[in-house]
């Protein structure tokens, strides 16, 4: 990672509560245009509230968060900025969030005609492309509830990424997938990562992580734990608990 480049996400010191639970302590994360950063950790560690956050499905209560230039506020006071961020900031969740009652082409185009104001043969141009780009073309005219979970996902993917976002944020996307499904949704997502798109992944997928992270930044209990190259965290891991983590998940 080049220090000097200009960071998309400038967090400092980031703290999260849920009531009396301190979800999230003192993070510190800077990450620079292209770089890929995949977020790992047990489950109820606060990886999904950390990326939350990037894009304001989760407020913060101190601390500091800057995302492409615009800076979000402490308890939810970011205003205009908020709504600038989602409309630079694409994320794909664990759940696909398909609108059942539209096809495939009218859930991509959506979002460029309502938000961007972009009209409906640009959108659908555009829509085609990325079907193409995510490999299902083919699949356009169907409704959601006539895909399998795989091809849910990709279209979910290509939803996201038709708002020409600045960044990915990836919450688990393979999470809710059957096992034979999981792998086209992941070869998508290192298309991504070779054209250069700026990405930060929460996965289990280790496999997928050593592969495809210019970092990997493991969380415990609220805390960035340890960071570093793949080759690094994953080989020779300097902390314990990165160490006890990856010997119980790399085992499976």
């Amino acid at each position: 990672m080049n220090d000097n480049a200009q960071q998309i996400v400038r967090m400092q010191q980031l703290n999260k509560h849920f009531g009396s639970l301190h979800v999230l302590k003192n993070i510190d994360m800077h990450i620079t245009p292209g770089e890929v950063v995949v977020v790992i950790g047990a489950s109820g560690s606060g990886k999904s509230t950390l990326i939350r956050c990037i894009n304001g499905l989760e407020e913060f209560q101190s601390g500091s968060l800057e995302v492409d230039g615009n800076e979000l506020l402490p308890n939810g006071k970011s205003g205009q900025a908020l709504q600038t961020i989602r409309t630079e900031v694409g994320m794909v969740f664990q759940q696909f969030n398909l609108f059942p009652h539209l096809s495939v082409i009218d859930n991509v185009t959506l979002a460029p005609m309502k938000v961007r104001g972009w009209n409906r043969s640009d959108a659908l141009e555009a829509a085609k492309r990325l079907l193409d780009r995510v490999g299902i073309a083919d699949q356009a005219d169907k409704y959601p509830s006539q895909l399998s979970g795989g091809q849910q996902q990709r279209v979910a993917l290509a939803r996201a990424l038709a708002m020409e976002p600045r960044l990915m944020l990836f919450d688990e996307p393979t999470s809710a997938l059957d096992p034979e499904m999981i792998g086209e949704v992941l070869d998508a997502m290192r298309e991504l990562a070779k054209e250069g798109m700026t990405m930060v992944i929460v996965t289990h997928e280790m496999g997928f992580a050593r592969e495809v992270a210019d970092r990997v930044v493991f969380i415990h209990q609220g805390e960035i734990t340890e960071e570093g190259p793949p080759e690094q965290l994953f080989d020779k891991p300097r902390h314990e608990r990165t160490q006890s983590f990856l010997a119980r998940v790399l085992k499976h």
